[in-house]
């Protein structure tokens, strides 16, 4: 284990990277199946682990005689349609132990990871801080670390790796949506982000796991990737998804990002918004969105289901949202400044501030950001 600077090269050397033919680090398992021959693995998954964009990835090993010991999920469950938030429980697939890695235990137990002398991460990110999948890689991370069991990455595309935006979150505010000093839009594949978790040491007493990294093939950051199953159950398009960052922080005000809708991260709006806010809409309580903000309420706000694909953090429409919210001091909850990542923003917001502005004062932390991420970057531009 390396727990201090001095080794942050021989850290490096260690996460090796592999790289493949194909879309995706899963479709091919020539590279990496040496690897896992033989060995009883721990797979960290969830319904969008395809392999060729057809068959699960456990499918795909239980039928080549893996030993699978057991298998770990992140939020939403294994089926990826759970609601946001929503205690899963464990359970089995096919014979093999489900662990949630969401809620009260995020962290692999050592005795869940018993028999496992391989941990494999495979999980379809979507480029924001706030998604949860970051946190339950470094629990996963942390856990290999600790238990001194080799992992693999499969590294998938990110669909908002284009870019890079929005305040770097200060670790005064860290949570379960926001552990690493990152701006919400960070502009790296999870296998990227991996690295830079363990080159960083923002493991538990500069921990680092020994790790490999098994590229995506023929791909850069201007790849446009289209995904073939949601993620999870209220980012069921591409729209969405790249709406996803922008929209986000309205989970921490009254405003409802269309959850219990049939298009939920394509619009917004609330009760408390005016009548000119040409959208409307009435969440009501569905499979992935049970009792929604505003369950039942008609709502006022704007469809962004048509327009151009964002290449930076639209701030304009929670500005607007504020400015015209009815009570004020009803828009803001507890959640915001751990979805923002700080207290300024939502001071910021309050006092006026242009979109312009707040912009500006990231600038420091992003530059300084880059620097960083620039480091552990596998695919060119």
């Amino acid at each position: 284990m390396y727990k201090t600077k001095t080794f942050h090269i021989l850290i490096l050397f260690f996460c090796y990277i592999i790289d493949l033919s194909g879309q995706s680090a899963a479709l091919d398992t020539v590279s990496y199946f040496p690897l896992i021959k033989g060995k009883p693995i721990a797979v960290v998954t969830n319904t969008n682990s395809l392999v060729d964009g057809q068959q699960h990835l456990v499918d795909y090993l239980l039928d080549r005689q893996v030993v699978i010991s057991v298998i770990f999920t992140p939020e939403h469950g294994f089926g990826s349609t759970a609601d946001a938030g929503k205690h899963v429980p464990n359970s089995t697939y096919k014979g093999i132990p489900v662990v949630s890695l969401y809620g009260k235990n995020k962290k692999p137990k050592p005795k869940d990871l018993d028999f496992a002398r391989l941990i494999v991460f495979d999980l379809q990110d979507v480029g924001a801080r706030f998604y949860t999948y970051l946190s339950t890689l470094h629990y996963v991370m942390e856990a290999a670390a600790e238990n001194h069991i080799p992992m693999i990455v499969l590294d998938r595309p990110n669909p908002n790796i284009h870019y890079v935006d929005g305040p770097v979150l200060d670790t005064a505010f860290s949570s379960f949506v926001g552990l690493h000093p990152v701006p919400i839009v960070y502009g790296m594949s999870i296998g990227e982000y991996a690295l830079m978790i363990s080159g960083e040491q923002w493991l538990a007493k500069g921990l680092s796991p020994m790790m490999q990294v098994v590229k995506i093939p023929k791909y850069t950051r201007s790849t446009t990737t289209q995904l073939t199953r949601p993620p999870s159950p209220n980012l069921k398009s591409d729209r969405a998804i790249n709406l996803y960052p922008s929209l986000c922080l309205f989970e921490g005000t009254n405003v409802s990002v269309g959850r219990g809708t049939a298009v939920p991260f394509e619009l917004f709006g609330s009760p408390d918004l005016p009548d000119f806010f040409p959208q409307k809409f009435t969440p009501i309580s569905r499979p992935g969105a049970l009792h929604p903000k505003h369950e039942n309420k008609a709502c006022r706000g704007y469809n962004l289901r048509e327009g151009y694909r964002l290449d930076k953090i639209n701030l304009d429409w929670i500005i607007k949202a504020y400015k015209y919210t009815k009570d004020r001091s009803t828009f803001f909850n507890s959640f915001f400044n751990k979805l923002a990542g700080n207290n300024r923003l939502k001071k910021q917001i309050e006092q006026g501030m242009s979109a312009q502005e707040i912009r500006n004062s990231w600038k420091k932390d992003l530059q300084k950001f880059k620097r960083i991420r620039k480091k552990y970057l596998l695919y060119p531009n």
